[in-house]
């Protein structure tokens, strides 16, 4: 008799962003399996167990249990938020060596289970973390993805949403490059509802163009200014992860601004970075290549050279 077939997630890190995302998993009743692995075991059964309370309320039926790396086997998805976070006024790149040695054990061991899905990965900094889980899992390229820039694009759209007083929904603006310092906001695709930018603040006198690079540096900083104020950034993030999920799980074809391996897109090779991308089952479908103008190019550039140099003492 076949067993009907289910989505498998197995989240392996069980701290504020992975719960975060499980529990978000859970109200979008996204998945019909959910594994939880934390090298604190006692910490991991506790939290599936807290989880499985709340199932009565959910939308639809997720069995979730605490489980070890051989449950990765027939996982179609394995999203990784274990390390270390980043500490008030600490980089995410100033995380590299430490969490570089961290990932190297942990895709190490789900690779040895027989996994053959999809990764997904949280953990900063994402680009480098993205690029070291690729290389050492042996996976395409198209099946290792990064969170990349979705969560920061999400800050953005909701910013500039407050700003014009347009729901975020209907806010088209992305943020690419690193997750991190040396991002950058791509103004000339960005679009109010269905008006570029540029048009809407020419035909609204009260709005002024000099306005936007504030707005970018609140977004750019938003995760010093968090962490600042409450330790560490888990909500945005975790429901940043379960927009990823839908769209591979669904076979969505969803472009998100997903960490991706470049291989001459954008003039770049070799370096996992965050662009736009088109999203579904078999994963990275296809990077969307916009055309960026010179500064934006000049910026994107600055960004994977700052990445490239950080990550040569761990490849």
């Amino acid at each position: 008799m076949n067993k009907e077939r289910v989505n498998r997630v197995v989240l392996v890190g069980t701290g504020a962003v992975g719960c975060s995302y499980a529990y978000s998993l859970i109200n979008q009743g996204v998945a019909e399996e959910l594994v939880l692995i934390d090298v604190n075991e006692a910490k991991a059964e506790g939290e599936a167990m807290d989880l499985n309370h709340g199932m009565p309320f959910a939308p639809s039926p997720i069995n979730v249990w605490n489980g070890s790396y051989q449950d990765c086997a027939s996982a179609d998805l394995v999203v990784i938020t274990a390390g270390l976070a980043q500490k008030p006024g600490e980089t995410r790149l100033e995380l590299v060596e430490k969490n570089t040695k961290i990932f190297k054990q942990i895709v190490k061991s789900i690779m040895e289970s027989g996994f053959d899905g999809i990764f997904l990965i949280a953990t900063n900094p994402v680009d480098i973390l993205t690029y070291i889980t690729w290389k050492e899992s042996g996976l395409p390229k198209e099946r290792v993805i990064g969170s990349g820039t979705v969560l920061d694009s999400a800050r953005l759209r909701s910013a500039l949403g407050k700003y014009f007083n347009v729901d975020t929904r209907n806010i088209h603006a992305a943020i690419i490059g690193e997750h991190g310092d040396t991002e950058l906001p791509v103004w000339s695709h960005a679009m109010i509802g269905i008006e570029h930018l540029d048009t809407v603040l020419e035909r609204k006198g009260d709005l002024k163009k000099e306005c936007l690079e504030e707005i970018f540096v609140n977004v750019r900083d938003a995760a010093y200014q968090i962490i600042e104020r409450k330790g560490a950034t888990y909500y945005g993030i975790g429901m940043s992860l379960v927009r990823i999920t839908k769209a591979i799980l669904n076979n969505e074809n969803s472009i998100l601004t997903v960490s991706a391996y470049l291989n001459g897109e954008y003039g770049q090779n070799d370096v996992y970075i965050g662009v736009p991308a088109k999203i579904n089952r078999a994963g990275i479908q296809e990077i969307v290549e916009i055309q960026l103008n010179d500064k934006e190019k000049e910026q994107f550039n600055h960004s994977v050279l700052i990445l490239k140099e950080t990550m040569k003492p761990v490849i």
